[in-house]
């Protein structure tokens, strides 16, 4: 079948996926150009030959050139006789079958998606398609079910039954209201395009595919799903079914907030059968035989999972289980109308006004919190760490209480501080890369909270170095992140130094690019250490599915790094920048340098360390730091800065020298253990007269002549994990 339909390879298509992650064209812009723009010049009918389909890829993926190899496989894929004219040669694909499939794959609601493939084939624009047509969108639904590693064998007879429903007279025809109506039924399709339930406490289920490891049993059904066969299963709930059974499946039990005063301040357990993956009861601590069918219950707030037989021993209220800690159960939610004191006589008119609010405003629901807890609000990017965020907001939905978790690309983080604004003794989890956290710490900057949470990481993709120093890791990899809240409920709080960053050009004919940031989180650098960085970020943002681990950005960093020390781009650059520290002077007279890094935190990179370890003397019980106090806003004597420790709330930066490209490359793969110490200090100024590469917090940019002066802008609390068995305080090294 993957022969007949010219499938491209798995490989093929996770390096497509990984160009799509960046792009930020949709196809309609796209198709525009061919049909009555620029790009007409390629348009052979409703076909383009391969210039033209590469020329499609440029400017949807957008990127400079697209790998002979996959632009080739993917133009295959698209050759098949349906849809081009008789005059059309054989070696160019239907316009419409490329768009129609990006289509699929990008984001977007699923019912703007469908229309958009109607509209697509509906070429003398009547609102009307045939049924060979309505085909040609099936069978490009289904290469993209099947590239997601979807099992199409079941999702066929879901699509001909949908087929049946549409052409109901058997006209052969179908109306564009008669294709919406027909996919927005249509569950496993609507999974498929994307679907993005919001909560509505209405019974729905917030379906996502799932392929099962071990027998599960359906809950519809109750017949086998089969090992390694593919499901639909609930976020909320983990009510599970096959694709076919999904349009029949029981409504959601799952409620997010109490509903009425009765369901107030007393949390019952909310039971489902089946998903003991454990397969113990938590109650009688025998076996649950969960390979043999649908059998057991689990409750979807604390978690515990029993016998059907244990029922009745277990009791009716809940304790949210191990984590409750953390949770916010939806006896700790009501709308307001509860709480503003009406007779219950007037139920008729409070369901109503509960109706017309948006329950996800602050406004809407009042929030509070079981005694004695620090309820968790959890923010996701879901784009970091490739499909690892995604799982995360998912899992995250299951173990807390989904109104605690928010998606920063649909809600943005404004929503969750406004829903959390009045939560006494909250936390807050980041779950992202460096650039995620400086996003959330920018809006408490801005959201003027009367009492700042204090902020965990959950480091996901690459990087993380402030993860890392915070000792939350270098990136998540799948770990039980039950035990992650665990080890959250044993952190300390620290308050982290912020620093601004005010970049003042200077009056020249060249160019700047634009500067990322206006505050530093982890570090800044100028020369050498930039310079490889920023040409490590143009090649990933051209080739991205060659930047896809850890271990390949390491090899990458070391390539540009022994380039770099080739052509010496930075050599002397002394001669090219001055520094003062608290107004006075820094000596770089007697040093050959290449590169300067200004530090917030010891780890840049992924886990280098410029600054080095420090080995404290002997009975040294705080340190220097603390010995030095607070007034000792500038530090240069060599010796004491041997002594010198990292610290993320002294209110000091941390400067270091770098002598040139090939010594980076030796810290960055732990060859060498720091760059050359040259001062400690509360504020620092850089005067450049050329124009020299620079970076904030790992995004570097290319400066004209300017002079910059970092300050001390303010202190956010942090929260740093549970030491390890043996590691130094912050754990950057372990």
């Amino acid at each position: 079948m993957a022969k007949e339909r010219g499938l491209i390879s798995p490989s093929d298509f996770a390096q497509l996926q990984k160009y799509l992650e960046y792009s930020t064209k949709k196809v309609s812009v796209v198709l525009k150009l061919f049909e009555d723009g620029e790009m007409a010049q390629y348009l052979q009918g409703d076909a383009i030959g391969y210039e033209g389909f590469q020329q499609f890829l440029k400017i949807y993926l957008e990127v400079d050139d697209v790998p002979r190899r996959l632009s080739l496989a993917l133009f295959q894929s698209f050759q098949t006789d349906h849809g081009l004219n008789e005059t059309v040669t054989k070696d160019v694909v239907c316009l419409s079958d490329v768009s129609c499939y990006f289509s699929l794959l990008e984001g977007g609601r699923p019912e703007d998606k469908l229309e958009f493939t109607f509209k697509l084939y509906d070429t003398d624009r009547n609102g009307i398609l045939d049924s060979s047509e309505v085909e040609k969108i099936i069978l490009q639904m289904m290469r993209v079910a099947e590239y997601l590693d979807w099992d199409v064998s079941e999702l066929r007879p879901i699509f001909q039954e949908m087929m049946k429903e549409i052409d109901y007279d058997g006209s052969g025809s179908v109306s564009l209201a008669e294709w919406l109506r027909a996919g927005a039924t249509t569950v496993p399709l609507l999974v498929l395009l994307g679907l993005e339930m919001t909560l509505k406490d209405d019974g729905q289920h917030m379906w996502r595919p799932k392929r099962f490891p071990r027998p599960v049993y359906c809950n519809l059904c109750e017949l086998s799903i089969g090992l390694g066969k593919q499901g639909l299963s609930c976020n909320l709930c983990k009510y599970t079914v096959h694709d076919q059974c999904a349009m029949k499946a029981q409504a959601c039990e799952v409620s997010t907030y109490a509903k009425s005063r009765k369901d107030i301040g007393v949390q019952s357990h909310v039971w489902v059968r089946g998903g003991c993956a454990s397969g113990r009861c938590d109650r009688c601590q025998k076996k649950i035989r969960i390979y043999h069918s649908l059998t057991g219950l689990h409750c979807v707030w604390c978690h515990l999972e029993i016998h059907d037989d244990c029922l009745q021993a277990v009791g009716n209220e809940c304790d949210c289980g191990l984590l409750r800690d953390h949770i916010l159960p939806p006896s700790s939610i009501y709308p307001s109308v509860l709480a503003s004191g009406q007779d219950r006589k007037s139920s008729k008119t409070s369901q109503k006004m509960m109706d017309d609010l948006n329950l996800s405003t602050s406004e809407a629901l009042r929030i509070d919190p079981v005694a004695n807890t620090h309820p968790l609000l959890v923010f996701v990017n879901p784009k970091s760490g490739g499909k690892q965020g995604q799982r995360v907001l998912w899992k995250f939905q299951y173990i807390l209480n989904p109104r605690q978790v928010f998606n920063l690309l649909k809600d943005g983080p404004e929503t969750g501080f406004k829903f959390f604004k009045d939560v006494p003794n909250s936390r807050i989890l980041v779950c992202g890369g460096d650039g995620t956290v400086g996003w959330i710490l920018e809006t408490i900057d801005k959201a003027n909270l009367p009492v700042v949470p204090p902020v965990a990481v959950l480091p996901l993709g690459t990087g993380n170095d402030l993860a890392r120093c915070l000792r939350w890791g270098g990136g998540y990899e799948g770990q039980n992140l039950g035990k992650i809240l665990r080890d959250l409920e044993a952190s300390k709080v620290v308050h982290m130094d912020r620093w601004s960053v005010e970049v003042i050009p200077q009056q020249t004919e060249e160019k700047s690019d634009p500067v990322p940031f206006q505050i530093i989180n982890n570090y800044f650098s100028i020369g050498v250490d930039a310079s490889i960085a920023h040409r490590f970020h143009i090649m990933r943002e051209k080739y991205p599915e060659k930047f896809n681990s850890r271990m390949k950005n390491k090899l990458w960093y070391f390539e540009f790094a022994t380039s770099e020390s080739i052509f010496s781009t930075c050599k002397k650059l002394e001669e090219s920048l001055t520094v003062e520290i608290c107004g006075k002077p820094l000596d770089l007279s007697n040093l050959s340098l290449e590169g300067i890094a200004v530090l917030n935190i010891p780890s840049t990179h992924g886990g280098s360390n410029l600054w080095g370890e420090t080995k404290r003397p002997p009975g040294d019980i705080y340190g220097i730091n603390q010995a030095l106090g607070a007034t000792a806003k500038v530090i240069t004597d060599p010796d004491i800065l041997k002594t010198c420790v990292p610290d993320l709330s002294d209110k000091r930066l941390e400067v270091v020298g770098l002598e040139g490209a090939i010594e980076m490359g030796q810290i960055y793969t732990k060859l060498k253990s720091a760059g050359h110490r040259l001062a400690k200090c509360s504020e620092i100024t850089f005067h450049t007269t050329k124009t020299l590469p620079m970076q904030i917090d790992g995004e570097p940019w290319m400066q004209t002549p300017c002079t910059i002066k970092i300050t001390h802008k303010n202190q956010m609390p942090m929260l740093v994990g549970p030491p390890p068995r043996s590691s130094n305080f912050f754990g950057f090294l372990g």
